[in-house]
């Protein structure tokens, strides 16, 4: 058993005062069968009243409102994370997969895995990259997806800030560079293409000494979880050409990044805004004793500097999700 302590940190800068923010974010982990959130807290500057729901996938998602006029905009998530070890499936041999797929899919409700989305579209560049791979109904579908897991961590050079949030899944394939979310949305794609069920994981991954994983420690990551016979929902990562074992931390899962970004909001005033982020985690043995109002560390100052660059000026009341997945 391992645990994981997150820190979040973003921050909203604006050229001048703002009259109004509005903002989701989705930054509390999930709980399931092998992670387990113990704690989480969420701190927002100039303060405010946070609410929260859930949505139909099981994502929990906080949402304020900031009517007073405000020069930045600060959030702060912390959480404690218990994540159980998990198995290693790569080498299991599945006869007969492909039926059992199929018969699973026509049973149960996972239409929303299989059809295209915003960013995991079959575009003709897709279809290419599809037929170069031989991505085919062959083998199982448990091999076929260590072996699409594989080829994209060679085929696709990571590039950090090579591509925006936005970006089309054509702009990596063609260029064969890229960040975690374009890994994910060109897996999901190819997947589904060939009729298995596939979702957008967002999330953090924690990069030990002994790892050298190609994504960026100070960013939130992004891989992919594919529905198996017999397993059910099993994680790939192919930005690391690794599955999702307990390093992985799951905060959210959709179709594609459209419905997981960490923050997703408006604000209301004529001034261009920069974005900062910041994410530090650590691994513990044992669970820590954790102080809810834990002061942001000093260190932080030099970790925003390292942190993701600003994003292009914003022009008013104008979408402020844009927190890149590294």
């Amino acid at each position: 058993m391992k645990y994981y302590y997150v820190r979040h940190l973003t921050r909203f800068v604006y050229s001048g005062d703002v009259s109004e923010s509005l903002m989701e974010t989705r930054m509390h982990p999930r709980s399931d069968s092998h992670q387990r959130c113990l704690t989480f807290s969420l701190a927002v500057s100039p303060r405010c009243r946070v609410f929260s729901y859930r949505d139909h996938l099981g994502n929990q998602i906080h949402h304020f409102d900031i009517p007073g006029e405000h020069n930045q905009l600060l959030i702060v998530a912390e959480s404690l994370i218990e994540q159980q070890p998990l198995m290693d499936l790569s080498q299991m041999s599945m006869p007969s997969a492909w039926e059992h797929l199929d018969a699973l899919v026509r049973g149960h409700d996972y239409w929303e895995m299989l059809l295209p989305s915003e960013f995991a579209k079959p575009t003709p560049a897709l279809q290419n990259l599809a037929a170069m791979l031989n991505v085919t109904r062959r083998d199982d579908p448990l091999a076929l997806v260590v072996e699409i897991n594989r080829r994209l961590f060679e085929y696709i050079r990571y590039v950090p800030r090579s591509t925006r949030v936005d970006s089309p899944i054509d702009r990596a394939i063609e260029s064969q560079e890229g960040v975690c979310q374009d890994y994910a949305h060109i897996m999901t794609a190819l997947l589904r293409y060939v009729g298995i069920p596939c979702r957008y994981v967002s999330g953090y991954l924690y990069e030990s000494d002994s790892e050298r994983d190609r994504s960026s420690s100070g960013a939130t990551h992004a891989w992919v979880e594919v529905l198996l016979p017999h397993l059910g929902w099993v994680g790939f990562d192919p930005t690391n050409n690794l599955m999702a074992r307990e390093r992985h931390i799951r905060t959210a899962i959709g179709r594609d990044y459209a419905d997981v970004p960490p923050t997703h909001g408006i604000y209301r005033g004529q001034c261009e805004s920069e974005l900062y982020v910041a994410v530090k985690v650590d691994a513990f043995d044992e669970a820590p004793e954790v102080d809810r109002e834990m002061p942001i560390p000093e260190d932080w100052s030099v970790i925003i500097e390292r942190a993701q660059a600003p994003v292009p000026p914003a022009s008013p009341l104008l979408e402020i999700q844009m927190q890149q997945q590294q």
